[in-house]
């Protein structure tokens, strides 16, 4: 197994806000506890376009003791006495312009979550490709990598699995549903459906996590940023170059092959839940034991 570093950077957050999951409390919480920290954006993927993204970034944190053993809450926001369970703290840097939460990020904005890493490993677990892809950020897109985040990532395998296979299948349908408005879908951005035909943001997301779940579940890797080929094809359907046609066929395509890793007994039936349980319970104790 390859020694995974660890990365010592800048674990401050964005300033709380009123939002149920950016309290003052929450904050301190994620930046005290973070293990992992890292960009899981376009531009880990290499497929952002320049001047056009936001940065996205997704974080772990291991909480106090209060908060796992016991019934504390954090506040679900400064104009309500109502609490909330500590799950996550959530930022978008768009909120502070006027409009406040109802503002889409932009170029420059800064999309931040830090998830509690009990509620991490349930996302994991059950195959979120959003959250698996923390697993593979390469080094120099990392924020903070602590000892008990290295060991983490040393062990990402155990998170392939048939389970997997099933989510990125659901996620890559509804993005092919958005991308072409099929009924129920909820496309948001306009002015690209009016310029190209159809959303080629969502075109190009379901063509990668195609791309990215067929190398997850043959070589239990995710290669960041997505390999040259493959990228520059990408960079392509985002741009509109690509005609509608053949993206959704070669979406059908991508589609077919993570159907059939989905059913190849060469896939693991379930992630190694054993190795993560230990690992939480590990991880919190050796925690908690620096809080006293």
């Amino acid at each position: 197994m390859t020694a995974v570093p660890t990365i010592t950077g800048d674990r401050s957050l964005p300033p709380p806000f009123d939002h149920p999951h950016a309290s003052a409390q929450a904050r301190a919480i994620a930046e005290r506890g973070t293990i992992l920290r890292a960009q899981v954006g376009s531009g880990v993927h290499g497929t952002s376009i320049a001047g056009q993204d936001d940065r996205d970034e997704m974080g772990i944190c291991l909480e106090p003791p209060e908060f796992v053993t016991g019934v504390a809450r954090v506040p679900a926001g400064p104009a309500t006495t109502a609490t909330v369970p500590f799950e996550q703290y959530h930022r978008h840097t768009a909120w502070d312009r006027p409009g406040g939460l109802a503002n889409r990020s932009g170029a420059g904005d800064l999309d931040v979550v830090v998830y509690s890493a009990r509620k991490w490993a349930r996302l994991a677990l059950g195959g979120n490709p959003t959250v698996l892809l923390l697993l593979f950020v390469p080094d120099e897109e990392v924020v903070v990598r602590d000892g008990t985040g290295a060991e983490l990532v040393a062990h990402a395998d155990r998170f392939v699995s048939r389970v997997a296979a099933d989510r990125f299948l659901g996620y890559l349908r509804a993005q092919r549903a958005a991308m072409t408005g099929e009924s129920g879908a909820h496309p948001n951005r306009p002015e690209l459906v009016a310029e190209h035909g159809f959303d080629v943001k969502f075109a190009m997301h379901a063509l990668r996590l195609g791309v990215q779940g067929v190398e997850l579940l043959t070589t239990g890797r995710i290669t960041l940023p997505v390999p040259g080929p493959d990228r520059a094809y990408l960079r392509r359907v985002r741009r509109g170059e690509v005609p509608l046609a053949e993206v959704v066929a070669a979406v059908d395509d991508a589609e077919a092959r993570l159907v059939a890793l989905r059913d190849s007994p060469a896939v693991p039936p379930e992630p190694d839940r054993a190795w993560v349980d230990g690992w939480l319970h590990r991880s919190y104790l050796s925690y908690w034991e620096t809080l006293r």
